[in-house]
């Protein structure tokens, strides 16, 4: 289902609906604040104003950070308001004994500060009493309210006495200005106190620190000892460059000796150690062998190897190897005592590395020892020299402390109230009354769950609304006065327009069996029945008002007709149907069948099967049939008629049926898949809704014609 725009024209509609919530929210609050802005008492205020200035702050280190202080003005506001510059107040103007203790003791008695309590004390305490009570009034009354940036700031006092609030206003300032300068001196002072006693100890640490320092220093021979301080890092960085490359060394050698012995079985193999292959002897030799061999290859070609030539060239060969040989042993242990040289070495340059590092370390402590007792020294000779510098400013500056609190602005008498402000409570009060007005009309008409506005009901229902009955007080609910005698009322009218909207509800020929029906009791399904048949019947159709609710009949009663005989008898078979006809003098085709005596079970009755037959019969007599039957949601009689019938309308009252009771019924209606023509909102009151279309014919062209 798609949603409907609201317009604005919907919240126009709840306004006017509620208007009179509206009216009288806004009246009652309009009038309840006239009565308080005119009734309260005129409250004076006077206003003084004064220069509030930051000072450096007076440290002994010159910090920047501790001159941010977020909280400065705050804190002065807070004085100014504080019990202790009310009592200078109260001192100042002597209010114990003044002209105005009265007007204060008046406000007291308003106000409830000590009222009842001072009896049975003796006079130093109700004296006292007293300044307290006045304190608490004028702390109460103090206002603060800075003007935005600047260092400037209002301190106001409100009374009922002019005079009294600019006098009061005056010397607040000044009490506040005696208040800074007296906590100012009495900080300097005990400053100046705590520096004195404070220097006595900074002077016996500086002499015990100087003590100290001056006993290290001869102890441990300082002057050659800073001469070491400077000398034994040098030496030490020497020294361990110094054992860095032996102990490159060492591994070196080390690395060559070890793999020389892990090969030194096949001396042949050993020559491929680039050290021992680099040696000149033994290249010497290698050539000296390759020579002989190479003379040994080219003597074979021409002797055997038994000439002696050729004995004597493979001896001087095999000496060769041999000298080779024993060159191979004098390398190896000629790499052997270096690696043990190199390692001896650095064992050696490792120990003066210890001695140096820890001659170092031992120098280094005690030039560590010696720095912190003359960093103590220097440190306690600042703060005894800061101490004492600062000792002689105080006491040159104590007597001449200045106050950095201004009185720019003296409070002047005020000549007119500051309250109440009479326009602006008028004006606050006539738009809370609105706003008030207005959310509360909105607000009950949110929780109005009533049908009150046609339009709506049909948007909410899914039916269409057949017409709406206005509401009188002065309509007697029998017909007769309600149509037959005011044919050209509003009510008459009314009814005629539910009558043109039945006609117009089938496209060929309009529902000739009507059942007029509600949800729940008393909302005026039998007058709207009655009334309906009069005006068909006024229209020259020929009507049956047919008598179905055999709970509680009432159409005998408003026809003054016999009641023997009706519908109940007539379906239980005790007696044929009895038709009054011509029943209303001023209209001739309208008849009626009353209910008869009330059985004791009605339902049973109607869902015989002479009900639906007694019906066609007669809508062949008759133009239209109209019946009149109980609540739909109280007992299952409207129900069972609603499916014998051609059309059924549901009646309900304006402000009096809400739509769950409507949406139960026309449930019940759908299950049982009635034919459904729509509603008829009944009593709706014209003069407090917004349903334009009648208001116009109610108060002119249909006026009652006498």
């Amino acid at each position: 289902m798609i949603e409907e725009e609201i317009h604005l024209r919907d919240y126009l509609d709840v306004l006017i609906k509620r208007r009179y919530t509206v009216f009288t929210v806004f009246i009652t609050v309009f009038v309840v604040v006239l009565i308080f802005t005119l009734s309260s008492t005129a409250i004076y205020t006077a206003t003084t104003r004064v220069l509030i200035e930051k000072s450096e702050p007076q440290t002994m280190y010159n910090n920047p950070y501790f001159q941010y202080d977020p909280d400065f003005y705050e804190t002065h506001y807070q004085l100014i308001k504080s019990s202790a510059v009310a009592k200078r107040v109260v001192n100042l103007l002597s209010l114990e004994t003044s002209r105005y203790r009265a007007a204060f003791e008046k406000k007291n008695r308003v106000m409830g500060y000590g009222t009842g309590k001072d009896a049975g004390k003796n006079t130093v305490e109700v004296q006292e009493a007293k300044t307290d009570m006045l304190v608490r009034m004028i702390s109460s009354g103090i206002s603060v309210t800075p003007i935005v940036k600047t260092k400037l700031v209002n301190i106001s006092y409100a009374s009922p006495d002019p005079e009294l609030a600019s006098m009061i206003a005056n010397t607040v300032a000044k009490a506040y200005i005696e208040e800074i300068l007296e906590m100012k001196m009495s900080s300097a002072r005990r400053t100046i106190e705590w520096m004195s006693r404070k220097a006595v100890e900074e002077q016996a640490k500086l002499k015990n620190s100087e003590q100290a320092l001056q006993q290290y220093m001869r102890a441990n021979e300082f002057v050659t000892l800073e001469n070491k301080v400077a000398i034994i890092p040098e030496k030490l960085s020497d020294v361990n460059s110094q054992l860095m490359q032996a102990e490159t060394k060492r591994k070196e050698l080390e690395a060559i000796y070890e793999k020389v012995k892990k090969i030194s079985a096949n001396k042949e193999d050993v020559e491929t150690i680039p050290s021992i292959a680099a040696d000149q002897s033994l290249q010497f030799l290698n050539a000296q062998i390759l020579k002989a061999e190479q003379n040994i290859d080219e003597l074979s070609k021409k002797y055997g190897e038994k000439h002696p030539v050729m004995i004597k060239t493979t001896g001087e060969l095999e000496i060769l190897k041999s000298k080779r040989k024993k060159e191979i042993e004098r390398i190896i242990e000629s790499l052997k005592n270096q690696y043990e040289l190199a390692r001896a070495n650095e064992d050696n340059i490792r120990k003066l590395f210890s001695s140096v590092k820890g001659e170092a370390l031992n120098v280094n402590e005690k030039f560590v020892q010696y720095s912190v007792l003359k960093r103590e020294s220097d440190t306690n000779q600042q703060l005894y020299d800061i101490l004492m510098k600062k000792i002689k400013e105080q006491s040159i500056t104590e007597e001449l402390q200045t106050v950095n609190v201004w009185i720019i602005e003296e409070a002047r008498t005020p000549q007119s109230p500051s309250k109440p402000n009479k326009m602006r409570n008028i004006l606050i009060g006539i738009i809370t009354g609105l706003l008030g007005g207005i959310g509360l009309a909105f607000f009950s008409d949110y929780l109005d769950n009533t049908v009150n506005n046609p339009d709506e009901a049909a948007k909410k229902i899914g039916y269409p609304v057949l017409g709406v009955i206005p509401f009188y007080e002065d309509v007697d609910r029998d017909a007769e006065n309600g149509i037959l005698k005011g044919q050209q009322s509003a009510l008459s009218e009314s009814y005629k327009a539910v009558r043109t909207s039945i006609l117009l509800s089938a496209a060929e020929h309009p529902p000739k069996t009507l059942l007029i029906t509600s949800m729940v009791p008393e909302e005026g399904k039998t007058f709207t029945s009655v009334n309906l048949a009069i005006v068909l019947a006024q229209a020259g159709y020929s009507v049956l008002l047919l008598d179905a609710d055999m709970r509680k009949p009432r159409l005998h009663k408003i026809f003054s007709l016999e009641n023997t005989k009706g519908l109940s008898t007539y379906l239980a078979g005790v007696s044929e149907l009895r038709i009054h006809e011509n029943c209303a003098d001023a209209v001739s085709n309208l008849s009626i069948i009353t209910s008869g005596p009330i059985p004791p079970n009605p339902s049973e009755l109607l869902v015989s099967g002479k009900l639906s037959d007694m019906l066609q019969r007669l809508s062949e007599k008759f133009d239209f049939i109209v019946c009149d039957s109980p609540p739909i949601l109280t007992v299952t009689d409207g129900l069972i008629l609603s499916k014998a019938v051609n059309s059924t309308i549901i009646v309900s009252w304006a402000g009096k049926t809400t739509y769950d009771f409507l949406r139960r019924g026309f449930r019940s209606l759908n299950d049982i898949q009635a034919q459904v023509t729509g509603m008829v909102i009944n009593a709706l009151e014209l003069k407090k809704s917004n349903y334009y279309q009648y208001k116009s014919y109610l108060y002119h062209d249909y006026k009652d014609k006498k």
